[in-house]
């Protein structure tokens, strides 16, 4: 390749090397940066034979382009050899300045390793620095940081001597830029790389915004996207024109509101209390016109990008048919077919939620009840007999023994001294140990005369003392018999419904006035005295007699009320059966003809 004497001859080298190296930064891809760093080496370095053998992932390399013979390359091409024999290969020889040399009188051990290898027999070298087919040049590429690339061997200067230290330093300089060219080639690779995944990705982003547009433009029920977290949390970003049409608003109107400003205000709790995340409930929406429409709202959180903000997706569903079925079935249920009035369990429903197991004292004041808290308190004994509804006798006096069911040793379970220091006593349901057994003592889990349940007591029957209370009005129709008997079911029923239309006319706001089978109706008035009750039964009996007209006749019927009242310690059944015999004490008490009206 060389004469060193001549200084022509190695700037012609170097010029050929210059053009070479040019070479490597033309190719497009790193397997055309391969194939030119070896084509370079065999048409500008003088080298008959050149292989790159390239490192993989895995730390193996293999052969990836070979220059010089096409036989040679079709048999070792794609050829893999372990990183140990070639490390075992770099460190043999002779070091030239980074190259690596290992003569023929070495390198017949490496015969037998797994490295891909293409030599050719020969004599031995005629004199010294003549080149053996067996021998073996190596030229390390190293990327920036130390890491080796790859290796270049060659095979056969043309000159067929061994290169002296001149064709050494061109070859090591181009093994330099080879590196660099190749890393480069790499670096474009991963690029390209990156580029057509990020299109691909953005691609199916596209794709996918835009199956999500079309998924919720044209959804069959309502969609909303929503703010979450700072100042506009909950305010609504999107909306679909099925929330639009269900809500008879447009989409920026609907931008001006937060599903807080849309909902019922009986139902802001439940909206409150909805989960963001697979959060369901369901409310009410306010619609355009001031109507409300029952819906159903499911929730979920969707992150615009990895760390980006995060929005609230709202499923809205019309569920206004299925609420008012559902209401339908619960007011059949709950009301007479015939009268629309309560019926008999939901009348049972409504006076139960009234009553509680304690009994109260009927006589004590606000300020008896303050008083007698506090004397429970202050570890003071005694109190005083109070009496309830029928003459319902509560005893609790400490220590001693007491009727219906108070034990004579003042035990309830609670110890000697019950609760808060307070004697225990048990109610007349014996000592379970339940606040509200207890008579008139204010209970450690209810705050006593400051609990949410109000207790209901009787008004004396004898004298007007003030005391007010639940009236339980129970009405039996008198001659409703024979009217049925006489014009048939049809004007009986008729009949009824007038009835339930007058009583309900003759009551309060919030009084309740319920059906509870037959000829017999209910009506509950809270709030009253004992003449209040009584008034009040006199007017709904002269309501009921006036004829009433059914297909062109006139029928009559009359009315005996009794008046019981709810207390709390009696259950639901023991306060209509009191109005029940009082009612028919009433009846008895009256001839027939005064009772009969039809």
């Amino acid at each position: 390749m060389e004469t060193e004497s001549e200084p022509y001859v190695r700037l012609a080298t170097l010029r050929q090397l210059h053009r070479v190296v040019a070479e490597l930064n033309t190719a497009r891809s790193l397997a055309d940066t391969l194939q030119t760093v070896v084509d370079g080496i065999v048409v500008g370095l003088g080298y008959e034979l050149a292989c790159v053998n390239l490192v993989r992932p895995d730390g193996d390399l293999v052969v990836a382009a070979f220059a010089g013979d096409p036989a040679a390359e079709a048999l070792i091409t794609g050829r893999v050899g372990s990183r140990s024999s070639w490390e075992r290969r770099l460190t043999m020889g002779e070091n030239w300045d980074g190259l690596r040399f290992i003569p023929h009188t070495e390198g017949w051990i490496l015969l037998e390793d797994d490295v891909p290898q293409w030599h050719t027999d020969g004599p031995d070298p005629r004199f010294e620095d003549e080149w053996h087919p067996e021998d073996r040049l190596y030229a390390p590429m190293y990327a920036s940081g130390g890491e080796l690339l790859g290796v270049i061997s060659v095979d056969r200067p043309r000159n067929g001597r061994r290169p002296g230290a001149w064709g050494r330093e061109a070859l090591q300089m181009y093994a330099f830029q080879a590196a660099i060219a190749i890393s480069n080639a790499r670096l474009r690779a991963n690029m390209q790389r990156a580029l057509v995944r990020l299109e691909r990705e953005q691609q199916a982003l596209r794709a996918s915004e835009e199956s999500f547009r079309q998924a919720f433009e044209y959804a069959p029920s309502g969609m909303a996207i929503a703010e979450m977290g700072g100042d506009q949390h909950g305010r609504l970003l999107r909306t679909n024109d099925a929330l639009c049409r269900l809500l008879g608003r447009p989409a920026s109107v609907l931008r001006r509101y937060s599903f807080s400003d849309l909902v019922h205000p009986e139902d802001i709790g439940t909206l409150l209390r909805t989960s963001a995340e697979g959060g369901r409930a369901e409310l009410r929406l306010g619609r355009r016109d001031g109507t409300y429409v029952w819906v159903s709202l499911r929730n979920s959180v969707v992150a615009d990008a990895a760390d980006g903000p995060r929005f609230l997706l709202t499923h809205v569903e019309d569920i206004e048919e299925r609420k008012r079925h559902e209401l339908q079935l619960a007011h059949r249920a709950s009301h007479d077919s015939l009268t629309g009035l309560p019926n008999s369990a939901e009348l049972r429903s409504r006076l139960a939620a009234r009553l509680c197991r304690r009994p109260q004292s009927v006589r004590a004041t606000a300020v008896e009840a303050l008083d007698a808290a506090f004397e429970g308190r202050d570890g003071r004994e005694g109190y005083d007999v109070r009496v309830g509804h029928d003459g319902y006798e509560v005893r609790a006096e400490a220590g001693g023994g007491g009727e219906h069911g108070f034990p004579s040793d003042g035990s309830d379970g609670h110890g000697a001294n019950g609760i808060n220091g307070v004697n225990g006593v048990n109610g007349p349901h014996g000592g379970s140990g339940d606040p509200y057994e207890y008579a008139g003592v204010p209970s450690a889990r209810t705050d006593g005369p400051y609990d949410h349940h109000v207790h209901m007591v009787a008004p004396a029957t004898d004298v007007d003392d003030g005391t007010k209370g639940l009236a339980v009005l129970f009405c039996d129709l008198d001659g409703f018999k024979s009217i049925n008997d006489r014009f048939g079911h049809h004007t009986g029923d008729a009949v009824l419904i007038e009835v339930a239309r007058r009583l309900t006319t003759g009551v309060r706001d919030g009084d309740t006035v319920a059906r509870l089978g037959g000829d017999e109706f209910v009506v509950l008035a809270d709030g009253l005295g004992a003449a209040d009750a009584a008034d009040l039964a006199v007017r709904l009996r002269n309501a009921i007699i006036p004829p009433i007209r059914v297909d062109g006749r006139a029928v009559r019927v009359g009315a005996s009320f009794g008046i019981g009242w709810a207390s709390c310690g009696m259950s639901a059944d023991e306060v209509l059966r009191s109005a029940d015999q009082r009612m028919y004490i009433e009846k008895r008490s009256r001839s027939k003809t005064h009772r009969r009206a039809g």
